[in-house]
């Protein structure tokens, strides 16, 4: 009926572009608009229309003053706004109405006043079109530069917007957004965190290899100085990520992790220390010099615990290179065995640390008994101290080493030999997906984990980061046909089909005492996902979001959650359509964001990637 009745009002509605009454040309241009979104197959219809509303968009542009009509300065700026967004709507995908457009989009980015926030609203409406239609390269240009000067205006708003947009449309022209990086690195000094954060986001996207150096050292300067205590994990994580895809050499790397565990602290998160232990045990021309830097880091600091347990790990792996002399790279460092012992003594016996740095350190310790040649009675000692440890692991681990000191001392050197080299997975070229951070079709590029196959990487953004967990197979059919066929009659299907399995549900958050499950079934051709989010704490979760991305070539429509509060034990469920026509290989990407307790806690990203193959 809805239909019938569009097609009936579609040449009613051309008709009123034609009258000269602004108030029936703003409502009749946003009647058009709804229709188009309601239905599709009108837009075919409106596009014969694309010269009459350019028309009446130039005539405003170049109108003169109409008190009338006539916000600060602009004429009828609510009617340019809706016409340009309706013009957005009719030149997406359609070179021959973009190319209609151009030249009338040129004329206002470049006449319109920017002294007001009236002209920054068509401007910014004007951008947005220019990034929907396929514009003209020159268009395009002109558009972010206008973004380029919203970053240089006294308002937040205004330069919060800029750096959204930017970032939401850098992947259509990098190169024309790198002009203005400059720009947005002023823009991390901000004290708004929000700007601070789209901004040290753009900057993860704009990372090649032509700019890594300066502006990986520039966010590793906003993390030693200003960034927020929220921003830091996804900021250390990201730039680790960035580094290790990026960097010049293996030297640069190297100094790049070193200054991050530094001054990250601990919001450094797991998954950061196991992957630089994995890039470090890949680099044996850089051992020695890597053992003795983290060892003059480890001695100056001891209270970030990433850096702890990324040393000693070291430490305990190519101990014999720290006190075998200067190395070939960096300046001459000369330590003594009795120096990294006590170091470590101190670390395992002191209360400074966290039980976690105490493993690493004991298991240093142990590797070092058959690496040092003067100090393994010392070391046994030092180990000895903690078989009557209150902390049960650290007493297994004591008991067992002393156990291999008195029992199988000669097997200790093969016992303890160095870890081998386990190679990365190659990367892929991964796949792009939609942001978490708009529901705009832009894409965002997000930062590729060392270790992902074919998914996104926030975080450059963003940070969070898992591989691919292996599709778990679908259950096998029954191996009775006699009760295949009856189940295939009482549902009335041919007895020749197989009856749809049960989907399993999949796990795909279990982190900071909070499990997200989701629950899978089919919808016709669409799959139907229910996220059940579960608190399993004891303090109440607030403020909950939880929000879902996947590759460009599937559609997702996510609902609103059914309570933004989490009581203890309690459950919230939010329900997802995934429609995947190309039966491409689904991947996911979650972000959620809640407080606890009424404090921000650490924002959750995560891959999920174990769907079953059908789906």
């Amino acid at each position: 009926a809805v239909v019938s009745t569009q097609s009936t009002g579609i040449p009613l509605t051309k008709a009123l572009i034609n009258e000269r009454n602004h108030g029936v040309l703003l409502t009749s241009v946003i009647l058009i608009r709804e229709m188009c979104d309601i239905n599709p197959d009108c837009i075919i219809h409106f596009k014969k229309c694309i010269f009459n509303l350019l028309r009446v968009l130039k005539n405003l542009i170049m109108a003169g003053y109409s008190p009338e009509h006539d916000v600060a300065g602009c004429s009828d700026p609510f009617l340019q706004v809706q016409l340009l967004r309706l013009l957005a709507v009719l030149g997406k995908s359609d070179a021959d109405a973009s190319e209609q457009m151009n030249d009338i989009l040129a004329q206002v980015a470049t006449n319109t006043e920017t002294s007001k926030n009236v002209g920054n609203a068509i401007l910014y409406q004007t951008v947005l079109t220019i990034m929907d239609i396929d514009a003209e390269s020159g268009l395009r240009v002109l558009a972010i530069n206008i973004l380029g000067r919203f970053l240089l205006n006294s308002d937040k708003n205004i330069r919060y917007v800029a750096l959204n947009t930017l970032l939401r449309t850098v992947h259509i022209d990098k190169a024309a957004v790198q002009r203005h990086r400059n720009t947005i690195i002023e823009c991390l000094s901000d004290v708004d965190i929000s700007i601070k954060k789209r901004a040290m986001e753009l900057l993860f996207a704009l990372v090649n290899e032509t700019n890594v150096r300066s502006v990986i050292g520039e966010l590793v300067n906003f993390l030693s100085s200003s960034a927020p205590p929220e921003l830091k994990a996804q900021l250390t994580s990201t730039i680790i990520l960035l580094s290790d895809k990026y960097a010049p050499t293996k030297r640069w790397y190297m100094d790049t992790v070193l200054k991050v565990l530094i001054h990250g602290g601990h919001y450094v998160r797991d998954d950061v220390v196991n992957s630089v232990t994995q890039s470090i045990s890949e680099s044996p021309e850089m051992y020695a010099f890597i053992v003795q830097k983290l060892f003059l880091a480890l001695r100056d600091d001891i209270a970030q615990q990433p850096l702890v347990q990324v040393a000693t790990w070291a430490i305990g792996e190519y101990g014999e290179l720290l006190v075998a002399g200067p190395c070939d790279i960096g300046e001459p460092v000369e330590v003594s065995e009795k120096e990294v012992v006590d170091t470590l003594e101190h670390i395992v016996t002191g209360s400074v640390c966290s039980k976690v740095s105490k493993y690493y350190t004991l298991n240093a310790l142990m590797k070092l008994s058959t690496r040092f040649k003067t100090d393994a009675d010392r070391i046994q000692k030092i180990i000895g101290y903690f078989t009557i440890s209150t902390n049960v692991e650290l007493q297994q681990r004591s008991v067992e080493y002393r156990t291999i000191f008195k029992q199988y001392d000669g097997m200790r050197p093969a016992l303890l030999e160095r870890m081998p080299v386990t190679a990365a997975p190659e990367k892929q070229q991964p796949e792009k997906t939609e942001t978490l951070l708009d529901s705009a079709p832009a894409a965002q590029p997000i930062v590729q984990e060392k270790e992902e196959t074919q998914q996104d990487s926030l975080l450059n953004l963003i940070g969070g980061l898992v591989g691919d967990a292996p599709a778990p197979q679908p259950p096998a059919p029954s191996s009775t046909a006699a009760n295949n066929d009856l189940l295939m009659d009482l549902l009335g299907l041919d007895s020749g089909s197989e009856p749809t399995p049960a989907i399993p549900p999949v796990t795909a958050v279990n982190k900071q005492g909070l499990l997200v499950t989701f629950n899978l079934s089919r919808d016709n051709d669409k799959l139907k996902i229910v996220a059940e989010s579960r608190n399993n704490t004891t303090t109440p979760i607030t403020n909950y979001v939880f929000q879902a991305a996947v590759p460009r070539s599937i559609q997702i429509a996510l609902s609103a959650a059914s309570s933004s509060t989490i009581a203890p034990n309690g459950t919230v469920h939010q329900e997802m359509m995934i429609n995947n026509p190309s039966k491409a290989t689904l991947k996911m990407r979650v972000k959620i964001s809640y407080s606890s307790g009424g404090v921000p806690a650490p924002e959750i990203q995560e891959t999920v990637g174990s769907f079953p193959v059908s789906y």
